[in-house]
């Protein structure tokens, strides 16, 4: 009879996963400690597909960050050619901040391919936005995330206890969003609609539509599974600065796993690095980017 490989392919025919598969990590890669979620940013991620924190960074930290973000646009050869990505520099904090391992945790992550120095996910994609007034283009799309084909991960699966979104967004907005001016568009509690979209989803101004304000600083969650679409920006205070970060599990995927720079990989913490590892499942307990 041929050898099970390896104790994280479990469950096998059915039997539950052994407590000793399912050990998080306590500490990001900067030894922060990672918080649980409240049952309110539970609730509300389940059941609305998204929720907003505010103002998590402040001061020269905030500021340190928008300045990068605006060289990284504006000015790319003014850094380092490995750290000029979306993960380079002082932004490369934020793709494991507590709060985003957080809900990852609770919602994406892989158990079985999850342990004390590994995350149970993967950076699909990581993209700075950058929006002076008259940018981004109104484009509803997705929603529906309770039936969805396989192999297409922008689904959302439930069932009483237990919400998982295999294709997870996370947007930090850098500069001060003004509601109704240009911040994402979002269709609460569409990743669970399981009818067609009314006309009105295709006028960015219908109150079918949800959206936000909220300072420089802040950190939006919302489930892929969720109707969403940019819209235009025309707040003339402030240019729209935002890093949008998409993570899915280690073993299915919708693009390529996000590679950073060779150099700026290395460079990162162990913890980090595995952010960035390939998508299979056998042997890969503490898999290696």
């Amino acid at each position: 009879m041929e050898k099970q490989t390896d104790k994280n392919q479990q469950p096998w025919l059915g039997a539950l996963l052994p407590p000793d598969t399912c050990e998080f990590p306590t500490r990001n890669a900067d030894g922060f400690a990672i918080p649980e979620l409240t049952p309110e940013q539970r609730y509300a991620f389940d059941t609305h597909g998204w929720f907003l924190v505010p103002e998590v960074f402040t001061g020269s930290e905030l500021k340190e960050m928008r300045d990068f973000g605006c060289r990284l646009h504006h000015d790319p050869e003014s850094i380092p050619e490995h750290e000029r990505s979306p993960v380079g520099g002082p932004l490369q904090k934020l793709i494991d901040h507590p709060l985003v391992v957080s809900l990852l945790n609770e919602f994406t992550a892989h158990p079985a391919v999850t342990s004390p120095e590994c995350y149970g996910f993967a950076v699909e994609s990581a993209s700075l936005f950058y929006r002076a007034p008259g940018m981004g283009h109104f484009g509803p799309h997705n929603g529906n995330g309770l039936l969805r084909f396989p192999g297409d991960v922008h689904y959302y699966n439930a069932f009483p206890g237990k919400g998982y979104s295999p294709h997870t967004r996370i947007v930090w907005e850098l500069n001060e969003v003004k509601k109704g001016q240009g911040g994402t568009l979002l269709v609460t509690g569409s990743h669970k609609s399981v009818y067609t979209a009314p006309a009105d989803i295709q006028n960015p101004n219908s109150d079918i539509w949800a959206t936000y304000g909220c300072p420089g600083g802040s950190l939006l969650f919302f489930t892929e599974a969720l109707t969403h679409s940019a819209t235009e920006w025309t707040n003339t205070e402030n240019d729209r600065i935002a890093v949008f970060n998409l993570y899915s599990p280690v073993d299915s995927g919708f693009a390529k796993v996000y590679k950073p720079p060779p150099k700026l990989l290395a460079e990162m913490p162990p913890l980090r690095r595995t952010l960035f590892r390939d998508r299979y499942v056998v042997d890969n307990p503490n898999g290696t980017p």
